[in-house]
């Protein structure tokens, strides 16, 4: 398997590079050269296999050539056996033919954990093949960061450093990435947003010769491996609804892309998928686009379900790049032309074309806590302010209600007390029994100006297990 950048210009790699490499040498990003097909046959196979199983057999074209099977199958094994619930991601019934599944029984309780466990021991198994030491550099939302410095906590060839909007997080998300000590893991608070925090990385990832030639790995969404993994929880939904003799729709909340981006990935890979649906929050770029053509930065606010307070969302390039016919040179010009002037349409045959598949909503702050209160008056079922940003985008833009609806969701509500309390449903919150002194820990964190030289230099100094580099 071999991987190409969206914008054209950056050389080829196998899967190990694109690992390492994150955001391609022209800007672009990684994604297959030839995506692998599946028949309807050999997907009903895989009915009732372990997660585990599952997500070999879907994950496997994607690491040829670079992991062996034996190797892989084990890093699977461990990756998915640290997850609290036996099923990994058990789907939860709200009502005839609507279903949440829940992506937050992993370590940190968020959809990002399915990822980033495996990313951790791909890192760890691919650097000590080759005796390497690197550098990570991520900007989060909110649960990147505690996802990626939990799976990447044992790496012993990785230093990371992890950069959040400062007082922009919920106290839990904040606390479960600083809470966590060790030699190699680094927090940093940004006096800026989210979107701040991610230009620094792509920055970063631009120009590297401040790490005096350690180099750079991506956590972020943009690095493929998490995609990759993604993949596998669309075709374990279907699967358990009938899948692929039927097919399914799926609503995600979404404010990088990423996520249902693989939802895309395991329709074209073959799964039946009828709709995907952008659940988004008042940050509704992609809604914006999806709707009327109109990918343009505004100012991002600060709401209840602060995972998707982002303005530019990284992976959308993804798609384009399938809907200009892959043309790396139309989609470096779409991106100039997005940083010089903050937005663009695209032609109307390629909007409509994104069209046929995808539909959205941006729910605000008032109609997440209705639905939050909504939903656990009518089922007892609370869900988080993401979770139920995406079960009000289900319920307003379902195409069919004969098909299956599965709401994607990514955390627990345990993470966003504020929007429990705002949405009045009167019950208790308790963090899960390894999380319960979650409160008493203490912190390491360090706060920097919204400054690009000031947080390299701090990486710089501080690499290395406190060495610097």
């Amino acid at each position: 398997m071999r991987y190409i950048s969206t914008r054209g210009q950056a050389p080829a790699l196998n899967f190990e590079d694109v690992l390492l490499a994150g955001l391609a040498t022209d800007g672009g990003l990684y994604v297959p050269e030839n995506l692998p097909r599946f028949t309807q046959e050999e997907i009903a196979s895989w009915a009732g296999l372990p997660y585990h199983e599952l997500a070999f057999r879907v994950m496997r074209p994607f690491v040829t050539g670079s992991i062996p099977d034996a190797d892989f199958k084990k890093i699977l094994e461990e990756t998915y056996g640290v997850f609290s619930h036996n099923a990994v991601a058990p789907l939860r019934q709200l009502n005839g033919n609507e279903w949440v599944l829940e992506l937050f029984h992993g370590p940190t309780l968020a959809f990002k954990d399915f990822a980033l466990q495996l990313l951790g021991r791909l890192l760890d198994y691919v650097l000590e093949k080759r005796g390497e030491r690197v550098v990570i550099v991520g900007a989060t939302s909110g649960d990147t960061g505690s996802a990626a410095i939990e799976g990447c906590k044992h790496c012993e060839n990785v230093d990371i450093f992890i950069l959040h909007p400062h007082n922009r997080v919920s106290e839990v998300q904040r606390r479960q990435m600083t809470t966590i000590f060790g030699e190699n893991i680094h927090n940093i608070a940004i006096d800026g947003n989210f979107d701040d925090c991610q230009e620094m990385v792509k920055a970063s990832f631009a120009d590297q010769s401040f790490l005096k030639g350690t180099r750079l790995v991506a956590v972020n969404s943009i690095n493929w491996a998490r995609i990759m993994a993604q993949i596998v929880y669309y075709f374990h939904a279907a699967l358990q609804l009938g899948g692929p003799a039927r097919s399914v729709s799926f609503s995600v909340p979404t404010g990088n892309f990423g996520d249902i981006f693989a939802g895309y990935l395991a329709r074209n890979m073959g799964l039946p998928v009828n709709q995907l649906i952008v659940a988004t929050n008042r940050n509704d770029i992609l809604h914006r686009f999806m709707s009327g053509n109109q990918y343009v930065k505004e100012t991002l606010h600060a709401t209840l379900s602060p995972s998707m307070d982002i303005m530019v969302s990284s992976n959308f390039e993804r798609l384009l790049f399938d809907l200009h016919g892959r043309n790396g040179a139309a989609i470096a010009g779409l991106m100039d032309t997005f940083k010089q002037g903050g937005g663009f349409s695209v032609e109307e045959e390629r909007w409509t074309e994104a069209r046929k598949l995808f539909d959205s909503l941006a729910v605000d702050d008032a109609q997440t806590c209705e639905t939050i209160a909504e939903v656990y008056e009518q089922t007892g079922e609370l869900l988080d302010p993401h979770t139920a940003i995406g079960v009000k985008a289900a319920r307003e833009c379902r195409r069919s209600l004969d098909i299956p609806m599965v709401i994607l969701g990514t955390a627990h509500p345990v993470k966003f007390p504020d929007a429990v309390e705002k949405a009045s449903v009167g019950k208790a919150l308790e963090l899960p029994a390894h999380l319960s002194d979650l409160f008493e820990r203490d912190e390491r964190c360090t706060v920097l100006p919204n400054d690009l030289k000031a947080v390299q230099a701090f990486v710089s100094q501080h690499g290395n297990r406190g060495k610097p580099l």
